[in-house]
This record gives C-alpha cells, structure tokens and sequence, in this order.
C-alpha cells in the first residue's frame, strides 16, 4: 500500500467510525517524517507531495543502518528501493532482512513483489551506447520499474555503429518518453532526439579516455546539443533520469483525464 493510499484508508476507517480519532492520531504522529534510530529521519510525505516515495542512498551508510530504514520504510509502503549497493553490502543487508531482492546489475536492493506489473499507462524506452554503460542505464531502468512503470531496454546501439540504432527505430517510434545513456563523446542522445517525437532524458555516464574527463565531456556534449527536446540529467544519475521520466508520465496521464480548459 503506498503513502497516499494508507492515509485515505484511514482516514475513511475514521469517517466510518472503525477508528478512534485518538487512535488515528496516534497512528498519524508519524505520518510526515519519522525517526529511526538517532541516524535517519524517513519522510513518509514524499510520495504524498511528489509521487516518488523517499530512496536510500546507499553510500555512506552502513549496512545494518539500510536494513533498519528499510524495515521501518516497509510498513508504510509496497516498494522499498536502496540505491548504489555493492555485493558485499547487499549480502549484509539480506541477513537482517532476507526477503531483500538485489539486483547486481542496477546495484539495488529492494523490498518489492516479486512480480511488478506497471500501474502507469506509457513506456519508457533505454538505450544505452555501450555495455559498458549498463550499470547507469539498468539503475534507471529498474527505478522505472520499481516506481511502477512499463520499461523497454534497448542496449548497445552507441553511434559507433549507427545500423544498431537504425535497425530498431521502431523502439524510438514507439516510445513515450526516452532515457539515453552514453559516454565518450556522449553522441547518442542528440541521434535519437533527431528521430524522436517524445521526450529525451540524456544521461551522461563516467565511461571514457582520459580526456573524457570522468564523463564531463559527455555531459557537455549533451548540454550543448543542436537536437531539440533534450533534458540532461548529472553524470551517472540514472535514478534521477527515472524519475523524471516517470514525472513526464504521470504529468501526462493527469492532463489526459482533465477536460480541456480546467486549471
């Protein structure tokens, strides 16, 4: 049950008289923002305010730190996500919490059903330049995924060999929003923006010679292309360019269902 939903169940459990108000006080004293230990504060309100329920950030924190947020994260909603986690972490976290589901590839341990059926209309298409750009690109695609949304991969299609891309234009064709990772040169989003009628989200990623500058000449590349209809996201944030994408979506689906002419 996500944060929005748990509170208009409460809150018609009371109007029905199945709940004390003392009761849903108590039950609403940490509804905003809840401690855990003395290291964390979860803001349960993220998803009321944003849509996106709060994600932990896995560096920097400690292992037995993660699992405790998530087990308190898990009681208020149905998907629990932690980002950029190792191996060596993930098996940590599964010992204090072993229904944890790690997915090596994205570096993301989560608390999810283990079949995620897409609660949003649209797809979100990725492609990726080059293997090496896999690990940014499954971090947004399994955020996506998390966060309810329908994915379509699309990897290693970098300009290098153009034919890739070309022969799978029917991806971009049918795409509603497009997340394109990319290195080196970080050429590929400004091809696929020539072709596309949707949204493009260029994600910059670290991969590269010496003078690609840990991905900075990517992101520049990205920033300054002559193709429009282009956001750029920071380099390496495939999470980021997630949830953006899922933003142009559910933007979209609410506008759909307004008549024309409401505020």
């Amino acid at each position: 049950m996500t944060e929005p939903e748990a509170l208009r169940v409460l809150l018609e459990s009371v109007a029905a008289g199945q709940t004390s108000p003392d009761s849903a006080l108590e039950k609403l004293r940490y509804f905003d923002f809840e401690p855990v230990g003395e290291f964390a504060n979860i803001d349960h309100h993220r998803a009321l305010r944003t849509g996106f329920p709060e994600v932990i950030w896995g560096p920097g924190k400690t292992p037995g730190q993660i699992a405790e947020i998530m087990q308190v994260m898990r009681q208020r909603t149905s998907v629990v996500m932690a980002t950029r986690i190792t191996p060596e972490v993930a098996a940590q976290i599964e010992q204090q919490v072993p229904d944890a589901r790690y997915f090596p590839m994205a570096r993301i341990c989560a608390l999810a059903p283990e079949h995620l059926e897409p609660r949003y209309p649209g797809t979100i298409s990725l492609l990726s330049a080059g293997t090496a750009d896999l690990a940014v690109a499954e971090e947004a695609a399994m955020t996506a995924e998390l966060s309810g949304f329908r994915v379509r991969r699309l990897w290693d299609v970098g300009v290098a060999g153009i034919h890739r891309l070309l022969n799978n234009r029917h991806v971009i064709d049918q795409a509603d929003v497009l997340i394109v990772v990319a290195g080196m040169e970080g050429a590929l989003p400004s091809v696929v923006a020539g072709l596309a009628s949707c949204p493009v989200i260029a994600v910059p990623t670290s991969v590269g010679y010496g003078a690609s500058f840990q991905g900075l000449s990517a992101l520049l590349t990205m920033l300054n292309s002559c193709a429009a209809g282009i956001g750029v996201v920071n380099i390496d944030n495939g999470f980021g360019a997630a949830v953006l994408a899922g933003q142009i979506l559910r933007t979209a689906h609410r506008l759909a269902r307004s008549p024309v002419g409401d505020a």
